[in-house]
């Protein structure tokens, strides 16, 4: 870790990024003195960035030890991805809502928000098509969040929006080892997915997310699991969402 390079925006997103992406691996002893010449700050923001990560549950440190990347979290893999199943279905919900309240005309004008969001999604579909094109399945680890995000985002539920972004830093730890998850066979389900929720339609736009969020988990499991556990968890449908908000009957800005 001796090759400096310049300041990111935010040092503890960099070091995040690099325990993510397995430059960091799991049982790394990092120092700040390290860090900071790595990225080119002082040890002040590397001190904090380690505090914030130790408490994402990235790093460990032990008094007269030190820090070091901590591992995979393996055994709250299942749970990581139920919780995110549940949350997934609500924001597709939700946003296919509010798309059908823009068509009706009773949501209010945001300022070409909805737009630009709906824009930046087209983005992040067309270069997972690129990548997938020439193989480059690296990337689509980036790409994969930024589309789940951005339809959170579509959703206009901050709480909901937050929540995911939480969640998905360590599914994307997760999904960055399963080449299952973010191979060529589960891509295309995003422009599916956005389709629903084009069309206005929150139970296509649930079932569609519910089902694609599944097979990321299923394929992870599979990995992990006794045959008899992913073949149970396959056969069953999707986590349902018992309570609709407000959002989904008028197109309202809960949080």
């Amino acid at each position: 870790m001796s090759d400096p390079r310049p300041a990111p925006p935010g040092v503890v997103d960099a070091v995040r990024a690099d325990i993510v992406h397995g430059v960091l691996q799991p049982g790394t002893r990092i120092t700040e003195a390290a860090l900071a010449e790595r990225y080119g700050v002082s040890r002040v923001p590397v001190r904090e960035a380690l505090r914030g990560l130790e408490a994402e549950g990235f790093v460990e440190s032990r008094p007269n030890v030190g820090s070091r990347v901590a591992d995979i979290p393996v055994d709250e893999a299942d749970d990581l991805f139920a919780v995110r199943e549940a949350l997934e279905i609500s924001t597709a919900r939700r946003a296919a809502s509010r798309a059908r309240a823009r068509f009706s005309g009773a949501d209010a004008d945001d300022g070409g928000e909805w737009l630009r969001l709906r824009r930046e999604l087209e983005r992040v579909l067309d270069e997972g098509d690129a990548a997938v094109e020439v193989d480059e399945l690296d990337r689509l680890v980036d790409l994969n969040e930024r589309f789940h995000i951005g339809v959170a985002e579509l959703s206009r539920s901050s709480t909901l929006a937050t929540l995911l972004r939480q969640l998905s830093r360590k599914i994307e730890w997760l999904y960055a080892l399963d080449e299952f998850s973010r191979g060529k066979r589960l891509w295309p389900d995003h422009r599916v997915i956005l389709a629903a929720v084009d069309a206005g339609d929150p139970d296509r736009a649930g079932e569609l997310m519910g089902r694609h969020v599944r097979e990321s988990r299923v394929g992870y499991l599979s990995r992990t699991a006794p045959a008899e556990v992913v073949a149970e968890l396959r056969a069953a449908p999707p986590a349902v969402v018992a309570v609709r908000s407000r959002a989904e009957t008028d197109g309202g800005d809960a949080s």
